[in-house]
This record gives structure tokens, C-alpha cells and sequence, in this order.
């Protein structure tokens, strides 16, 4: 009965303090506190979240400004019980125990907010069926006169461009979504042969100083217009058109930007309007790499005299390195031996790689993250110093992964060095953001082929407007030579008549040697000797380039499985030691076919 008494007296005990505590609570008016805490504390985080949306603020702070609201839960409830009641009120077990509670469940709360990423990765990106892909259309020149194409042709590759730093964003390439200049036809066909989910449509309208500029994002499996804009300012406006017109996009999008604090898509640029048509316009010239060597002389004076007014600007500084570096290239490419003299061609692509270096070092001193610098560095070295070309290429994909002069550059620096397997990432890289420029398409089909992969090839050019030219080395390599020789008929592009006629004779009676001995030079089509039973005159174009210090076009032509034999003479070691392939080798990494041996020698397969 005692014990039975005592337990009675110990549950009514309990039960009055758990009635004397809750009594507590309402005295000190805690529910009413923590109610009002937590609908002041909504307003606020709610107020920071569209203020970082319009503002496009970090992430963290919508985190942080979390946690402190939390964190201060528990301050409003102490105050609540000191300063809501009889300040004087002594704290009891339960009620210790209530606060160590919500403490606990603050620091579980802290935790699983602010804790860092496993290995400092960064999130995955969306799966491959929702990525989000967007082409940037060529924007109609609606100008009086019809004579700023290439100002509108500027800003339409000025948007991609800033698109393109847009993570988990497909940007198309410029020159594959230039295919559709002027082109009306179905958005939704449009979408499909440039592999894009949205495509940007646009005009400009330049009449004096005043801009007026119309953009829009449209959807491509159902043509909704998902955002539009008109923008009427003036020319000295137009970069700042060119960031609203980007930030805008992604926000509809819903694509987070990831920039650092202070950092933006289109580059604060203190140029002027004229300097900056000026530079547009040169620009435009060097991309589009046509004519002979004299041609370039346009956009490199239009370049110098933007420089003149503006030294500082690195973009400009980069562009004249790649001019210059491509006009160089010209003399070495010259259409006959006759054309001018080696001594010429050694004098004058030497001064014009100098001057690219200059300039290309120039716009990398000024701004050490411009991808495009590094890009002209690498090409302007190329020749001399393979190895430190590649590391500037690197260079520049570190910086945009998507560039599409760095990622041609450096796939063929890989095919050309036999680095053949490793080619094949970039080149297919290259071929998904430019779907639809034919050299690209080329080769990423011959790395393939030269890996080994003949119906992978086939399947990258098949159903593509350029196949024919493409397909030649595919079906040679294949030994269907009749065919290989129509294509090449049929797709000569800009090659000498006599050449291509040469050239396909030799292959229509392959695998036979043609008659004579007085055979034509056969120049950048020589590939063609390893299937006439004469491979080692494979080697008689590639050494008058290297006279010039020049392997373009490319040597790819090395690495075909019928030239295995010619890989095991001594004129393909000399050759390849003296265009400096070896020393590459011995720095970069030797060959898919070749190997060291001892300690200056090395065989081929």
C-alpha cells in the first residue's frame, strides 16, 4: 500500500508540474510570440527571395538570410519567457529540456543547409532528354539603307557568345546557325537540323545614333513565343542591350547564370561606336578566312585603326593575332611552287607570325581571361612549338570549353600529331555545337576512320549537305575507289579543275600504279597516292611544306592503316624529327601507332 501510495503521490506531482508548465506558457504569451516571430520572419525571406530574383543575387544569400531567421527562433522564445511573464521566474527541468530541444533542432537544421558538397562537385547536369539546347538566328538588318548587316551579324554573335558562359546551356555555334540567314522557313525544321530545343529571332534597325533592336525566344516543338522585347536606345547603349537581351533569355529559361559577384555576360567594353562597327566589321572578315593573302589586309586595318583610338581593348588585339597568323598561312599555301619563291614564303609568313604572336600575347597581357587570345597565340606558334601551342588551346578551353576555334584547333593538333583516339572527343565536341559546318563534320568523320571505326564515319556525314567531299576518304579507305572518285568530282569546292581531274583518274584505275613516271603533283590531294601503289610520294608535298614551317593542310594522312609500311622507313623518321613531331612526342605523349625505343629511337605500326 506505501508503494502504491508513493506512486500516486509522484504521478499527481508529475501531472500538476506538466499542468503548472503549460499554465507557464500561456502566461508568458510564447505561442502568441513564436506566431508573430514566424509571419515576420516569411515577409522577410520572402522579400529577400524576389529581391535576389530581380537582382539576380547568389543563392547563398537566400540561405544565409535562412538560417538566421531560424537560428533566431530561439532568441524570441527566450525573450518571450523572460520579458512575456514575471521576469523573476526561475527555469525548470522541462523547461530546459523543451530548449535544448529546439537548440538541438536548430543545429540539425544549420547542418544540413550550409554543408559543403562532397568533393566540391558541382551539381549534375539535367538529363540529356530535358537539357535545354538554343540557337541564336541571324538578326535581320532593318536599316534605311540596308548597310549594317555586319553590325547586325555583330550582335547576333555577340549574344551567343554570351550565352555560351551560361553553364548546362547548348549554345549552337555561330557558323551553323548562320546557315539559316534570311531564311523563312519552318522554325520547327529549323530547330531539328540544328538540334536545338529554342532558337532567337531578331532585328536591328540602325539609323544615325538610335539602336532599335527586337529580339524574341521561341519554343520549337510548339512555336510559343516565350519571351519578346523591343529596346529603342542609343548606339552607345548597345552592350548593355546585348547583356539585357542575354540575362533575359536565360531568366525565361529559368537557368541560374553562375557568375561571380560583379561579373557579366557581355564584357564591359569603354568603345566607342565607330571603333566598335569598325570592329564588327573586321571581325566578320577574318571569320569568314576567304581569298588570297592580300584580302586580309582589309580587317587588319580596320583593326590597327580601332587599336589606335583604343590600345587597351584585348578583343581587338586577339582577332589581328588570328588575322595575321591566317595570313600567313596563305603565302603558305600558295597555288603552285611558281607562285613565289620559298625564300618569299619563308620572309614573308615569318613576319606575318611574328606580328601575330605580338598581338595575340598583347590581348593576352591585357585580359588573361580571354579564351580568343590564347586561341591566336596557339595558332601562331603552332609550327614551331607544337608542344606550347596545345597547352594555349587548353589554355582556352579552360576558359570556354565551348569555343569553337579552340576546339578545331586542338583536334587537329591531336589527328596531325597521330594522337588519333584522343582527337575524337573535341572534333565530335566541335560537330554537336556546329552541326552543320562541312570541315568540322570532316573531321571528326576521319578521326573516326583513323581510329578504325569505317561505319562510324559513314554514320557522322551521312544525310548532310556536304557527304559527297566527306565520304571520299571514307570510301577509299573502304577501297570502293569508282565512287570515292565521283564524290570528289562532285564536291571539288574551291580546288584547281586540273588537280581534281587528276586526282580522280588516279583513283578510278586504283588499286593499279598509273602509267609513266612523270606523274602530276597531286599537292594537298597527295593522299591519294597510297592507293595507286605509290605511297612514299605521299611524303613529296608534305616536305615542300615543311620548307615553309608549315603541315597545313593536314597530315592526318600519316596515320591511314595503308601506310603502315612507309611508318617503318627512314624518310618518314626524318620527316617526322624534322618537323618537330618527335620532340612533340617526347613531351606530350607518343602516338596511338608509336613508340619509344631506347632512348632516342622509336618504332611505328
Amino acid at each position: 500500500m506505501g508503494d502504491t501510495a508513493g506512486d500516486m503521490e509522484s504521478a499527481n506531482a508529475g501531472s500538476a508540474g506538466g499542468v503548472g508548465l503549460w499554465q507557464r506558457v500561456k502566461e508568458h504569451r510564447l505561442a502568441q510570440w513564436t506566431v508573430a516571430y514566424a509571419g515576420l520572419a516569411y515577409a522577410i525571406q520572402h522579400a529577400v527571395v524576389l529581391t535576389g530574383e530581380a537582382f539576380e543575387w547568389p543563392q547563398l544569400i537566400q540561405r544565409i538570410s535562412m538560417l538566421l531567421l531560424v537560428l533566431g527562433l530561439p532568441l524570441v522564445m527566450t525573450l518571450a519567457w523572460y520579458h512575456g511573464g514575471r521576469a523573476n521566474q526561475r527555469v525548470s527541468g522541462p523547461e530546459l529540456s523543451i530548449m535544448s530541444i529546439l537548440l538541438v533542432g536548430v543545429a540539425i537544421l544549420f547542418y544540413v543547409f550550409v554543408r559543403p558538397e562532397q568533393g566540391g562537385r558541382r551539381p549534375l547536369p539535367p538529363p540529356p532528354g530535358d537539357a535545354i539546347s538554343i540557337a541564336v538566328l541571324p538578326f535581320l538588318d532593318l536599316s534605311p539603307a540596308k548597310d549594317q548587316e555586319y553590325f547586325s551579324d555583330g550582335m547576333t554573335e555577340e549574344i551567343t557568345t554570351a550565352l555560351a558562359k551560361v553553364a548546362d546551356l547548348r549554345v549552337v555555334g555561330r557558323t551553323s546557325a548562320f546557315q539559316f540567314k534570311n531564311n523563312n522557313g519552318d522554325l520547327r525544321a529549323i530547330g531539328q537540323a540544328l538540334s536545338a530545343t529554342h532558337l532567337i529571332e531578331g532585328s536591328v534597325r540602325k539609323a544615325g545614333n538610335r539602336l532599335r533592336i527586337t529580339a524574341q525566344l521561341i519554343r520549337v516543338d510548339d512555336g510559343t513565343h516565350i519571351w519578346a522585347e523591343d529596346y529603342d536606345r542609343e548606339l552607345t547603349d548597345v552592350f548593355q542591350i546585348q547583356e539585357d537581351i542575354a540575362r533575359a533569355i536565360t531568366a525565361s529559361l529559368r537557368m541560374p547564370l553562375g557568375l561571380k559577384p560583379g561579373e557579366n555576360l557581355v564584357n564591359n567594353r569603354n568603345l566607342d561606336p565607330d571603333s566598335y562597327q569598325k570592329f564588327l566589321q573586321a571581325k566578320a572578315l577574318v571569320q569568314a578566312r576567304r581569298g588570297a593573302a592580300e584580302q586580309l589586309a582589309d580587317p587588319i586595318a580596320l583593326l590597327e585603326k580601332v587599336l589606335a583610338e583604343h590600345a587597351d581593348y584585348a578583343p581587338a588585339w586577339s582577332q589581328l593575332g588570328l588575322a595575321y597568323a591566317i595570313k600567313s598561312n596563305r603565302y603558305q599555301r600558295s597555288g603552285s611552287p611558281g607562285d613565289l619563291s620559298i625564300a618569299d614564303i619563308q620572309r614573308l609568313a615569318g613576319s606575318d607570325l611574328a606580328q601575330a604572336e605580338q598581338a595575340a600575347r598583347r590581348a593576352i597581357q591585357i585580359d588573361p581571361e580571354l579564351a580568343d587570345g590564347y586561341v591566336a597565340l596557339g595558332r601562331a606558334i603552332r609550327d614551331s612549338n607544337r608542344a606550347q601551342a596545345e597547352e594555349y588551346y587548353l589554355k582556352a578551353l579552360a576558359l570556354d570549353p565551348n569555343n569553337p576555334e579552340a576546339l578545331n584547333y586542338y583536334a587537329s593538333a591531336l589527328a596531325n600529331a597521330g594522337r588519333i583516339k584522343q582527337s575524337i572527343a573535341p572534333a565530335q565536341h566541335l560537330r554537336s555545337l556546329e552541326p552543320l559546318v562541312p570541315i568540322y563534320m570532316l573531321k571528326a568523320a576521319i578521326s573516326v576512320l583513323l581510329s578504325g571505326d569505317d561505319a562510324g564515319a559513314a554514320a557522322i556525314v551521312k544525310d548532310t549537305a556536304a557527304n559527297g567531299f566527306a565520304l571520299v576518304d571514307i570510301k577509299v579507305a573502304q577501297g570502293r575507289y569508282a565512287e570515292a572518285a565521283n564524290n570528289l568530282v562532285g564536291n571539288s569546292g574551291s580546288l584547281p579543275p586540273k588537280l581534281i581531274e587528276d586526282a580522280a583518274r588516279f583513283l578510278r584505275g586504283a588499286p593499279a600504279r598509273p602509267a609513266g613516271t612523270n606523274l602530276p603533283d597531286l599537292r594537298n590531294l597527295n593522299w591519294v597516292y597510297l592507293y595507286v601503289g605509290l605511297p612514299d610520294r605521299l611524303f613529296d608535298y608534305y616536305e615542300e611544306l615543311s620548307k615553309t614551317h608549315s603541315l597545313d593542310p593536314s597530315v592526318a594522312a600519316l596515320w591511314y592503316s595503308s601506310l603502315s609500311a612507309v611508318r617503318k622507313t627512314d624518310r618518314f623518321k626524318s620527316f617526322v624529327r624534322k618537323v618537330g613531331l618527335v620532340d612533340y612526342w617526347r613531351a606530350k605523349g607518343w602516338p596511338d601507332l608509336c613508340r619509344p625505343v631506347g632512348a632516342d629511337d622509336f618504332v611505328c605500326e
